[in-house]
Formats: C-alpha cells, structure tokens, sequence
C-alpha cells in the first residue's frame, strides 16, 4: 500500500465489483442442444430465476425502470413477451432466449491480496450463470460487496479478483495479477473452495499435456457441474475459454469527495491498472493518456448540480466503472438512484455487449475448427464440413436477428454508455469480418455446388451426344437391323441381356471418359484447329491415366 498518508486515508465508503466471465460451451457429438440449460440437472446448485419483470406477483420499482429503460426489440430479447388475453387458452409467455440460473450456497468470499496482508471478506450478493438461446454460450457473472476500503485496496480487488488464472509467477513463486489467496465460504463460514494459484506446477504441467490454460480451482468449483472441456471429470455440460482470462470487470465506488482523487486515481480505475503503490504516478504515458477524458470518460453528470452530483462514468470496453458521492442519497439509492441504475440497467448494456462479442469469437472459432478437420480426400469429412458450414451460416443468421442490436434505448446515458462500451470492444469491425469470413465460406459452397452441377451437366450431354448416334443409327426410319421378333423366346430373351449389357457398359465408360469426350468434343468444333490435335484429342479419351 501507499506510504503517502492523504492516499492511504481516501476510502470508499460503499463498493461493488460485478464480474461477467464469457465461456464457449463445447458442443457433444457436434451438435449443442438449442437450449443447453436444460442439461442441468435438477437438484444441483444450480436453480433458474424466475424474471421479476415478467414473473414476479409484485413488480418491484427498479424493475419497471429497467424494463421500460429499454427499447421495445431489446425488451422481448430480455424479457420474452406476453401474447393476447390473460384468460385465452393461448395465453403463454413467449420465453426470453437469455435464461438465468443462480446458485445461494456460496455467501461469502475471503481474499489475501498480497503476502502477509490481513484476510479480506466481502459479502457475495449473487452468483448467476447466463444461458442464451441458439448460442453456445455461458456468461458467469459474481457480485460483490463491501464497506469502508481504502481506495488503493479497491484498486488492487478490480485489477486483481477476476482473473480465471494466474498470469504467471514470480522468482519466489509467488502468482501474478491475482490475488495472493482466495476462499469461497457458505452460510456458516465453512469453505467451500480455495484457490490453487500458487500451485505453479499443477497448471505447468496441464499446459504442457493439453496446450491449453488450467482453470483456477476456485473458478472450476463455481462452475459445477460444467467442467472444463480438457477435464477427466464427467459433466452435464463442457465449456471452454473463449476471450482473455481477465474477466471483464463492473464497479461501484461511492467516496466521500469524488473532487479529491486525481486524474492518476481516475486513470487507475478506468482502465483497471491496480494501486499506485509508492509512486502515485499516472500508471502510463502523458502522450498514450492525452485523449483520456474524451475516451474513457463520461461526465454528463459531473459537476455540483442534479440529484447526483459529481458523478463520474468511466469505461474501457473491458470494464464500466461508476464513481460518484457517498452523502448523495441518490447516488446510493437501491430502488430509482444510481445504485440501482448500475445493477440494472447499466449491468445490462454490459451483458448485451459481451454478448454479441462473444457470440461473434464463437463463431470465428467454428470456422478456424471446421477447416482445420477439414480433409479434401475424405468424402465424409467434406460432408461434415459442408453441413458444419451450413449451420453456421443459419445461426449467424439468426444471431443478427435476434441478438445484434446497434442502438439498445432512447435514454441519452445509457444509449452514450452502450456505445463507449462497443467502441472499445470494436464491436462493429468484429462483426463485419465474422459477416464476411461466414460470407466466404458460403459462398464457395455455393460455387462448389454450381460446379459439381456443372460437371453432372457436362457428363449428361456427353451421354447425350453419343446416345444419340446408337439411337438415330438403329431407329432409322424405325427399321430392325435384326428381324428378331419371330425367334424362339430364350433367344430373345438372351439377345435383349446382350443388349442391355453392352448399353450399359457403353454408357458407363462414356461417363467415366465423358471429361476426355468432352474435351474431343470442344476440340472437334474448333474450326481453329487442324485435324492433327483432333484427332490427337480422341485418342486421349482411350489412354490410361496417369
């Protein structure tokens, strides 16, 4: 911590950490059930939460805010949508495509940030897991609380808490960017988990057998029954990283007089760099941190006028930050202030982002794995491949429909938060090259089919063609090159086999030969050419390949 007096004594009188995890779900026998939540079994921790907005007896006022905060297409993603009268037989919700499910046992969660640092207990406000309709996906998200920390600490817990793993270590062993100890406890204080970051070798190893990164023993706990898709364990679902191990990161910190924190405190917070330590310094360059303000930060609300004063956003596409005044009723206000705003609405703009960027990595991943078990000389893995494409294509259809939205509400906050949050996540560029690259893969589908038509085409009318000579040249004039009609009945019989035998055989090598008949027969309607290559052309049809 921070040796410098004025720094160690600015707290944050009220603070919450929302952390929202992405996860790709690994789809069994190749194939993800549209709707994966129901693979959770019933009994586990695991329990769904009936929707206050569209389930609840007694809609609670925060709730309306956020439902009506929305625009009416974002409304039936989140909330699904009634249809005709309550007493009509018909009369169901249609179900949001976003299924919430949320575990209770876990109540408390106890951290050492560094070594020898005192143990720190924040409360666990919830622990949900998000399903999504049609997509692969799984969004973890963790809520925190606590009272009455120095700012500095509050800086450490964003920058070190949600991380899926360690970074690295240090030449005494030490884990990098996370927290130095970390404890998940139930009800009555028991632990329930334990984090393994130290344990360098456990997640050396794994790395070197399965070339891909070791979840946090704390994490996987969380997460069952889902196990990671490299696990020996059994699990109703598999899931696996999809963006970087830093959990893109919510926070909440009412101070006592936000004027009092410097252009370094605001840096460190928006963009999630950790404390200061002895130097309170910016954490990077004047140069890099010029545009700052005009980037990061949204100051609508900063300044001494308005039911929350000195309120300031700050937001890095990775994480969405809200700093404003403890003595403002307002500003902390659970049911219509800005506490309550920062759960709902706010939590919601970010959910929908990481979303649709996260959907996007899935679908880039599905073309990366599609061609790399892609082999050309295997029918059956074309086949695959063809239908793998296929489904990718519809789905992102889908998706553009039902989950990409580029304007989410008409309120002038939300609307300037969304989209500070998707310029920085580069949304719209993420989006367009996914469009393209399923685009391209379609399309040469389409241009594979056209020329497996062609080729079909090209093999009929060689048929065709010299079908044709056999067929004028014995049905000329209708006359019977052999007057059979009057034979004994085996004769025929054998002479109609003969026939037969001889039609089929003439038809199939015409087929298998009908590239060099063609190429004969281009070659003989060239007018250019002398008799030479023509006939040159026809002998070729007869030669062995090589």
């Amino acid at each position: 911590m921070s040796s410098d007096p004025t720094l160690s004594e600015r707290r944050v009188r009220h603070f919450r950490q929302v952390l929202l995890w992405p996860l790709q779900l690994v789809p069994q026998d190749d194939q993800m059930h549209a709707k994966p939540w129901e693979r959770l079994a019933a009994g586990g921790p695991w329990h769904e939460v009936v929707d206050e907005v569209v389930g609840g007896q007694c809609l609670q006022e925060r709730h309306y805010s956020e439902f009506v905060t929305f625009l009416p297409y974002v409304q039936r993603f989140l909330y699904g949508e009634a249809r005709r009268a309550p007493d009509d037989d018909d009369a169901v919700h249609r179900g949001s495509p976003m299924r919430v499910f949320r575990r209770h046992d876990i109540q408390a969660v106890r951290m050492v940030v560094h070594p020898g640092a005192s143990p720190l207990t924040l409360k666990v406000e919830h622990v949900d897991l998000y399903f999504f309709y049609d997509l692969d996906l799984v969004l973890l998200n963790v809520e925190v609380s606590a009272s009455d920390l120095p700012l500095a600490l509050v800086q450490e817990l964003m920058y070190r808490f949600g991380r899926g793993y360690p970074g690295g270590w240090q030449p005494d062993g030490t884990a990098l960017h996370c927290l130095y100890d970390l404890e998940w406890l139930g009800a009555g204080g028991q632990v329930l988990a334990r984090s393994d970051a130290q344990q360098r070798e456990l997640f050396l190893a794994f790395v070197a057998e399965h070339r891909a990164p070791r979840i946090a023993a704390h994490w996987a706990f969380m997460l069952e029954p889902l196990v990671p898709d490299l696990s020996d364990r059994a699990g109703v679902l598999r899931y696996r990283q999809i963006e970087y191990y830093r959990m893109p990161t919510m926070a909440y910190l009412a101070v006592d007089d936000p004027r009092a924190l410097s252009r370094a405190d605001f840096v460190r917070l928006g963009l999630v760099t950790g404390a200061a330590g002895n130097e309170p310094a910016l954490p990077y360059s004047e140069d890099y941190l010029g545009d700052f303000e005009a980037r990061h930060c949204y100051d609508r609300f900063w300044s001494d006028a308005g039911s929350a004063p000195r309120t300031r956003y700050l937001g890095s596409g990775h994480s969405l930050v809200v700093v404003g005044d403890a003595g403002s009723h307002f500003f902390g206000c659970t049911e219509r202030g800005v506490l309550a705003q920062f759960r709902h609405q706010h939590f919601l703009l970010f959910l929908i982002a990481h979303v649709q960027k996260a959907a996007l990595l899935m679908y880039s991943d599905r073309l990366v794995d599609a061609l790399k078990r892609l082999d050309v000389s295997d029918a059956d893995s074309v086949k695959r491949f063809k239908r793998t494409i296929r489904r990718s294509f519809e789905s992102f259809l889908r998706f553009t429909h039902r989950y990409w939205f580029h304007e989410i509400s008409e309120q002038a906050q939300v609307r300037a938060l969304f989209r500070m949050t998707v310029r920085h996540l580069e949304l719209d560029d993420l989006y367009d090259e996914v469009k393209q690259r399923t685009a391209d893969m379609n399309a040469y589908l389409d241009a594979d089919s056209l020329r497996r038509q062609a080729n079909t085409v090209v093999r009929l009318t060689v048929v065709t063609i010299f079908g044709l000579i056999g067929t004028i040249t014995t049905g000329f004039l209708g006359m019977n090159l052999i007057a059979a009609a009057d034979e004994p009945l085996g004769r025929r019989v054998w002479g109609f086999a003969l026939v037969t035998v001889a039609t089929v055989v003439l038809t199939a090598f015409t087929i298998v030969r009908s590239k060099r008949l063609s190429d004969f027969l281009d070659a003989l309607s060239d007018e250019r050419l002398t008799w030479r290559p023509k006939l040159g052309a026809l002998i070729a049809v007869f030669r062995r390949s090589r």
